[in-house]
C-alpha cells in the first residue's frame, strides 16, 4: 500500500509513511548500545552451566577479584513481588544473581565488569562454580506429578496455580453428547529474539543527583517503579530513558535481574556501566513463551454443533515469575480465550501453571492465545473431519453472529462487535478455496500435497481497571497519559508515556493529535520513553498503545483545541464559540483568520495581546481509559495455503491471507505492516521456532545454527482484507490490533498440513511443525511416501 495524503484536516484513516523510518533508514537510530560515556565498563555475567543444582560457592581469579561480584556484595536488594495478588498463587523471588542454588542453565550467578565485553568475559571464564547437580524437571505435565523432584522445597507440588473456568454443566454433555474429540495438542517453548536484546547503561549524574538508567525497555516508568524498589532508591531519584528500541514484542516488558545488577554495579563502582544482551545469553536466559499443553475434549452433536469443552491445561513458566505480573496471566488469558468465537456453553476446564527448569516465561506477541487458538482451531478441523464436513462449514454453524453481539462467552469474555462469519467467508474467497479443492483432486505434479487451512481468533485490547483488578494484577495499567503543549511558532509537542518500539505510534499519535488540532502532522513532535519528560504511563504492550495513548491524545488535544480557539477568537474580535480551527488556524465565520504561530506568540512572548483573564499557558494534560473496563475485541480469519513433500516433511507456503477487523484504522499502512509483521513471527512459530531442553535441563538451540526462524525466502506475501467494525466504547471506535497477527498462524497452517492428508488421519498437533515431526505423523498415519 502506498502513502495517501488526506482531505485537508481529515488526518484519521490517511495512511502516512512512518516518520520515524527515516532516521533507521540512514543509519541515524540511537540505541542502548549507541551510547558512549566517559569512563564506560562493559558488564557480562557468570551463567550457571546446570539446569537445576545446589550453588556451594565460586572462586574468583585473585588478580581479578575486584571485577567479580555475587549477590550479596552488590545487594542489599529489596525482593519484587511477582504475580497476581490472589489466593492460592505460590510465589517465589527471582533473585538479581544466584545465591544457594540455580534453578535453569543461564541463571545469571555472579556480575563481572571490565574496560570493554571482551575482556569482562575472559575474567568470567576464570571464575569457577562449586555445583552440585540436582534433579531437573523439564516437562510441565510430568513435574505436576507427586513423585516429581520439586523446583522449590517448601512448595507441596510444582504448582505455581492451579485454578480452571466452569460454566454449565460439562459432564451432563459429556455423557450424552454422540460425538466427542480427545486430542493432546503441544506448542512449544521459543524465544522471542528481538532484533536488539535487551540492554541496559546506568550511572549516577552527580549534577542532578539521580540514577539515570538507558534501557531497551517497553515501558520505562513502570521499569523505574521496579528499579527504584528493587534497589531501594526513592523513584525521584530514578531517571529511565528508553532511546530507539530495537523490537520488544512483550519480552522487554518485564524487569529482569540483569538488568537491576547493572543498576547496582553502577552504584557501586561510581561511573557508567553497560550490558548488552549477546544472543547465546538471549536464547538461554531472557524471557521465553509459548509452551503450552493442551489435553482436551470437545463434545458435539452429529450435525457439528459444538456442546462443550472439558480438560486439562499445562503451562510451562520456568523457574521464576518475572516482575511485575509474574506466571499466571498465561493460563488465565489461555483458559477464558480457548473457546473462541463458538457458542460453547459448558465447560469444564483446569489450568496449571507450573514451575520448570527453564528459563521464565515471559509474555510474546499474542500473549497465551496462540496455544488458545491452536487448541481450539485443530479441535474444530479435527470435529470437521470425524463428521466429513468442510471444516469453514463447521465454524459457520457454532459462530457468534452480528446479530448476538455483544456475547457473554462461558469463560466470561464479552465479544462487544463484528460480523465473525463474513471475516470467515471473505478468507474463503480470498484464499480461493473453491479452486484449491478443484486443484486436490487433480494432485500435483511433482509429487506434493497441497492443503488449505483456516484459524479463526478474537483480541481482546482496552481493557482497564476492572479487567486488571479482576486478574489480580499489582500493576494496573488501566489508563494512559498525555501532555500537549503548543510553543511559541504554532508547533506542538505530544508527551506520552508509551513507547514505540517499531509500531509506528509516533506517526499514528501525530496524526490524531493533527485530526483535533487541526494542523498538519509534520508540525506536531511526539515524545516518549523519558520518565523525566513525559507524563506517567504504562508503556506499550497488550495491543494497547492508539487504544489508550490516542484516547489521550484525543482528550489532551481537545482541552488545548478550545484554549486556542478562545485566543484566537479574541485576536480577531470574534466569539470563540462562533471559531472553527482550521490548517494550523483560528478561522471566524466571515472568513478572518489567525495562525497558531501568532497565537504562540501571543501566549508565550506577548502577553499584552492575551485575552483577559485567561492564562499564557498552552499546555494541556489528560488521562483515558476506555468506556468498558472489559475491552474491545479484534478479529480476524486468517487462511493458508501449503504444499508438502510426504518424503521430506518439507512445508511451503503458497499463499496466505486475513480478513481482519480492528475497527477504526488510524493509519492503514502501519496497520498492514503490524499484521504482516505478526504473521511472520506466527509462521516461526508453526514451522521453525523451538528451544528444545534436554533430561538434565541443558538448551539444544542456543545459536542460530539451531534456533531457525523464517527469513525472506520463506515469507509469503500476505494478502490482507479489511473490515471496519468501529469500538462503541473507545475514541473513533478504534480497536487494538499490534499482537493478532502471530494469533492464528500456528493453528491455520497446522490445519492446512492436516487438510493436506485428510484422507489418511494424519495428526498435526505439536508445534512447529519440523519436517521430522511431519514425517514423523505420516508415518504414524501410514501415508505412503
Amino acid at each position: 500500500m502506498a502513502e495517501t495524503k488526506p482531505a485537508p484536516g481529515d488526518w484519521i484513516g490517511a495512511s502516512l509513511l512512518r516518520r520515524e523510518d527515516a532516521r533507521f533508514l540512514i543509519g541515524k537510530g540511537q540505541f542502548v548500545a549507541d551510547i558512549r560515556l566517559p569512563g564506560l565498563e562493559d558488564a557480562c555475567f557468570v551463567r550457571s552451566p546446570m539446569g537445576h543444582a545446589s550453588l556451594r560457592g565460586l572462586r574468583r581469579p585473585a588478580e581479578w577479584a575486584e571485577r567479580v561480584y555475587t549477590h550479596d556484595e552488590l545487594g542489599p536488594f529489596q525482593a519484587l513481588p511477582a504475580g497476581p495478588d490472589i489466593p492460592g498463587y505460590r510465589n517465589v523471588a527471582y533473585p538479581v544473581l544466584a545465591t544457594d542454588r540455580v534453578c535453569f542453565a543461564g541463571q545469571p550467578i555472579a556480575a563481572v565488569v571490565a574496560p570493554t565485553r571482551g575482556e569482562a568475559e575472559d575474567i568470567a571464564g576464570l571464575v569457577e562454580l562449586d555445583l552440585d547437580a540436582l534433579p531437573a524437571v523439564t516437562d510441565a505435565v510430568l513435574a505436576m506429578a507427586p513423585d516429581s523432584p520439586r523446583i522449590h522445597d517448601a512448595w507441596p507440588d510444582n504448582a505455581f496455580i492451579t485454578s480452571g473456568a466452569r460454566a454449565g454443566d460439562a459432564a451432563a454433555v459429556a455423557a450424552t453428547a454422540p460425538v466427542r474429540i480427545t486430542r493432546r495438542l503441544r506448542m512449544n517453548r521459543q524465544s522471542i529474539v528481538p532484533l536488539e536484546g535487551r540492554a541496559a547503561l546506568a550511572y549516577w549524574d552527580h549534577r542532578l543527583d539521580e540514577l539515570v538508567v538507558y534501557l531497551s525497555t517497553q515501558g520505562a516508568h513502570v521499569m523505574r517503579l521496579g528499579i527504584a524498589q528493587a534497589l531501594g532508591i526513592s523513584e525521584h531519584k530514578v531517571h529511565v530513558i528508553a532511546p530507539d528500541v530495537g523490537g520488544g514484542f512483550g519480552g522487554k516488558n518485564r524487569l529482569t535481574p540483569e538488568e537491576i545488577a547493572v543498576c547496582a554495579l553502577a552504584l557501586k563502582r561510581g561511573h557508567p556501566v553497560r550490558w548488552i544482551e549477546d544472543r547465546r545469553e538471549h536464547l538461554m536466559a531472557a524471557p521465553q513463551a509459548r509452551e503450552h499443553v493442551y489435553d482436551l475434549t470437545l463434545y458435539a452433536d452429529r450435525d457439528g454443533t459444538m456442546l462443550a469443552l472439558e480438560g486439562d491445561v499445562y503451562i510451562d513458566a520456568g523457574a521464576y515469575p518475572l516482575w511485575p505480573t509474574g506466571a499466571f496471566a498465561e493460563a488465565s488469558m489461555a483458559v477464558r480465550n480457548l473457546t473462541g468465537p463458538y457458542r460453547i456453553r459448558h465447560i469444564a476446564l483446569r489450568n496449571h501453571t507450573v514451575a520448570t527448569n527453564k528459563p521464565p516465561m515471559g509474555p510474546y506477541r499474542g500473549v497465551a492465545r496462540p496455544g488458545a487458538c491452536f487448541a481450539m482451531e485443530r479441535l474444530a478441523d479435527e470435529l470437521a473431519r470425524e463428521l466429513g464436513l468442510e471444516p469453514i462449514e463447521i465454524r459457520r454453524r457454532n459462530m457468534v453472529t452480528a446479530g448476538e453481539m455483544p456475547y457473554v462467552t462461558a469463560a466470561g469474555m464479552r465479544l462487544d462487535n463484528g460480523d465473525y462469519p463474513a471475516s470467515l467467508d471473505e478468507a474463503a474467497r480470498s484464499i480461493g478455496l473453491d479452486a484449491i479443492r478443484a486443484r486436490q483432486r487433480t494432485g500435483e505434479p511433482d509429487g506434493r500435497r497441497i492443503g488449505v487451512g483456516f484459524a479463526f481468533y478474537t483480541e481482546q485490547s482496552g481493557h482497564g481497571l476492572k479487567e486488571w483488578a479482576r486478574r489480580g494484577a499489582r500493576v494496573m495499567p488501566s489508563y494512559e497519559t498525555c501532555t500537549v503543549r503548543m510553543l511559541p511558532d504554532g508547533s506542538a509537542q505530544v508527551l506520552v508515556g508509551i513507547q514505540n518500539h517499531g509500531q509506528g505510534l509516533e506517526t499514528t499519535l501525530s496524526q490524531i493529535a493533527a485530526q483535533e488540532l487541526r494542523l498538519d502532522p509534520a508540525r506536531i513532535a511526539v515524545r516518549h520513553g523519558d520518565t523525566a519528560v513525559s507524563p506517567f504511563g504504562f508503556g506499550t504492550f497488550a495491543s494497547r498503545s492508539t487504544v489508550f495513548a490516542g484516547g489521550a491524545v484525543a482528550r489532551s488535544c481537545r482541552i488545548l483545541a478550545e484554549k486556542i480557539r478562545r485566543i484566537g477568537g479574541h485576536l480577531i474580535q470574534t466569539d470563540p464559540v462562533e471559531t472553527r480551527l482550521e490548517d494550523g488556524h483560528v478561522v471566524g465565520p466571515s472568513g478572518a483568520a489567525v495562525s497558531f504561530a501568532e497565537i504562540g506568540r501571543a501566549a508565550h512572548v506577548r502577553q499584552e495581546m492575551m485575552p483577559p483573564g485567561v492564562d499564557p499557558v498552552l499546555e494541556a494534560t489528560a488521562t483515558y481509559e476506555p468506556a468498558d473496563s472489559s475491552g474491545t475485541f479484534s478479529y480476524s480469519t486468517h487462511a493458508a495455503l501449503v504444499a508438502v513433500d510426504p518424503l521430506t516433511g518439507g512445508t511451503e507456503l503458497l499463499d496466505y491471507v486475513v480478513a481482519e477487523d480492528c475497527g477504526t484504522m488510524v493509519n492503514p499502512l502501519i496497520v498492514d505492516g503490524q499484521v504482516t509483521g505478526g504473521v511472520i513471527q506466527g509462521i516461526g512459530t508453526a514451522l521453525y521456532e523451538e528451544v528444545p531442553y534436554d533430561e538434565s535441563g541443558q538448551p539444544l538451540a542456543t545459536t542460530f545454527a539451531d534456533y531457525h526462524m523464517p527469513c525472506a525466502t520463506e515469507m509469503p506475501r500476505v494478502r490482507i482484507s479489511h473490515f471496519v467494525t468501529p469500538s462503541a466504547i473507545t475514541e473513533y471506535g478504534i480497536k487494538g490490533m499490534g499482537e493478532g497477527g502471530a494469533i492464528a498462524p500456528p493453528a491455520a497452517i497446522a490445519n492446512a498440513l492436516a487438510d493436506a492428508f485428510r484422507d489418511s488421519g494424519a495428526q498435526f498437533n505439536e508445534t512447529p511443525c519440523t519436517p521430522r515431526r511431519v514425517v514423523a505423523a505420516l508415518e504414524a498415519a501410514e501415508v505412503p511416501t
